[in-house]
């Protein structure tokens, strides 16, 4: 069968040893020889895994120019890299440049997910999301800036610098999808694809003043984008308009059977569904969404107005209560943080699900945390710490109660949606964090976490959830979220056209 392949070497008496002990096993000296030497000869039979070439099957680059004709000013920060990659003639996209949060594959362009660690990683394939809107028509102009490995809602801790708000440069812009606000709020894309594990489309969404769509889970395929777990990875459209985000989401929708997030998807005609959408429709206002820990009056008040205005132009608005709504954040929190841990341990992708894995992508990662774990934001070293120790100590208790919750969550959600057409609540109870230099890292951490209360629920019961503007609190902008049921994320993108077309006619 021929010998050990070079990069395969059998470990040390000392490592195997060590990997028996990581199993609460203990080696004898006889067990030890054992299975050494039967150890030696398993990795003989890698030598044919590295001849095999599995087939590739995403779009293979030719020729890609990081370097646009034209480029743009970058006064936010809003961009990574600045590209010009040109998709198919004609299709529902033609005409529009769409920027990609940078943790999404697109070939032959660097991907930094705002780290250091992945610093000179050029990715050889493009995600499934890409491969669609570039047959679509769509050109793609430029990977956006994002927190640090996605772990942060504020936009000050990108390893590229903060991001800043396109209403006040004095503010940051949100996160972790924080340039794709940022770049359509200024109008430097049409649309852009923004990620969401906690709320990361729309908090930035709502602090720019754009709309943000958090698809229903597994809608859109999350093949060939560095995620943080696969039960509440997300990637959805973001831009100044309902329309635009439902046309893109027309274009990214659907079964990709690379993608182990997804099971039965049910998709709609998007587009077709915001045209001329009536405020005739029942919205729940879930009480336990307002005066939230980290609230601010103004944000409550704002969003308050802007129901009383829907109200006003037709849609039937009722109070209702959804109390375990008030222990979300919490169940978030014990999935979401052991799955961080776990999703690093494994390099990315993980374990556990078929699907296509990016080797490459997990080789450059596993290296560069190897040498540079240091380099982590402190908002992921927390997640890794206290997320190992729960997963150690407590054998994934806490994770797997957390996981139970969940179901009672959406079915809590589900009992409310059944009397309405959308649920509706503030996205964040804060407006835009300001921009401080020299910033604690206790403070980091707080800021990154502390607008999380109503967006993560909904990323681990999967619901669709949209953004819009609502209007200004103290000169900055406030978000306004509709959730709807599983797979009717036309009912939310409705929602959302309705709502604009009575309060700002042009953002429809």
């Amino acid at each position: 069968m021929g010998g050990i392949p070079p990069n395969i070497r059998p470990p040390t008496e000392k490592e195997l040893h060590e990997q028996a002990e990581s199993y609460y096993m203990s080696l004898s000296d006889a067990e030890f020889e054992d299975f050494a030497s039967i150890i030696e000869e398993r990795l003989a039979a890698y030598e044919r895994l590295d001849e095999l070439s599995p087939s590739t099957p995403h779009l293979e680059y030719t020729d890609r120019d990081p370097n646009p004709s034209n480029p743009k000013d970058d006064p936010l920060n809003a961009f990574a890299t600045q590209c010009e990659v040109e998709g198919a003639n004609g299709g529902p996209l033609d005409g529009y440049d769409i920027g990609l949060k940078d943790n999404v594959c697109l070939a032959g362009i660097e991907m930094r997910v705002g780290s250091k660690l992945f610093e000179g990683f050029v990715p050889s394939t493009d995600a499934t999301i890409v491969t669609r809107m570039l047959g679509a028509g769509a050109t793609i102009t430029g990977k956006l800036s994002m927190e640090d490995m996605a772990h942060s809602g504020s936009g000050n801790i990108s390893a590229g610098g903060p991001v800043l708000n396109p209403y006040d440069d004095e503010y940051l812009a949100g996160g972790s999808s924080s340039g794709s606000a940022a770049a359509p709020g200024n109008g430097d894309v049409d649309v852009a694809i923004g990620g969401d594990q906690a709320g990361s489309i729309r908090i930035p969404a709502a602090w720019c003043g754009i709309v943000g769509h958090k698809p229903t889970h597994g809608l859109v395929p999350y093949t060939g984008i560095a995620g943080l777990g696969r039960t509440f990875d997300h990637a959805g459209p973001m831009a100044k308009s309902v329309a635009d985000c439902a046309l893109v989401l027309d274009v990214i929708a659907g079964k990709d059977p690379l993608d182990p997030r997804q099971g039965a998807v049910e998709t709609d005609n998007y587009a077709e569904a915001v045209q001329g959408a009536s405020p005739d429709m029942t919205v729940g206002v879930v009480s336990e969404g307002f005066g939230r820990s980290e609230t601010e009056p103004g944000v409550d008040e704002t969003v308050r107005d802007a129901l009383d205005s829907f109200e006003a132009a037709g849609a039937e608005v009722t109070e209702v209560s959804v109390p375990m709504h008030s222990d979300g954040l919490t169940i978030w929190s014990g999935i979401g943080t052991e799955a961080a841990a776990a999703t690093v341990a494994g390099e990315g992708p993980g374990y556990f699900a078929a699907g296509y894995s990016d080797t490459a992508m997990m080789d450059a990662f596993g290296r560069a945390r190897r040498a540079q774990a240091d380099d982590f934001p402190p908002t992921l070293k927390i997640s890794l710490l206290l997320g190992g120790y729960l997963s150690e100590q407590y054998g994934g208790h806490y994770y797997a109660k957390a996981q139970n919750l969940s179901r009672d969550l959406a079915a809590a959600y589900d009992a409310a949606l059944s009397d309405v057409d959308v649920l509706a609540m503030p996205t964040t109870p804060q407006t835009a964090h300001a921009k401080v230099d020299d910033v604690s890292r206790r403070e980091l951490v707080e800021r990154g976490m502390n607008m999380l209360e109503n967006t993560s629920p909904f990323d681990v019961t999967g619901h669709p959830a949209i953004s819009v503007p609502a209007g200004t609190s103290d000169g900055l902008p406030v978000g306004l979220m509709f959730i709807a049921p599983e797979f009717e994320d036309a009912t939310a993108l409705q929602a959302g056209a309705a709502f604009l077309d009575t309060v700002d006619p042009e953002r429809t």
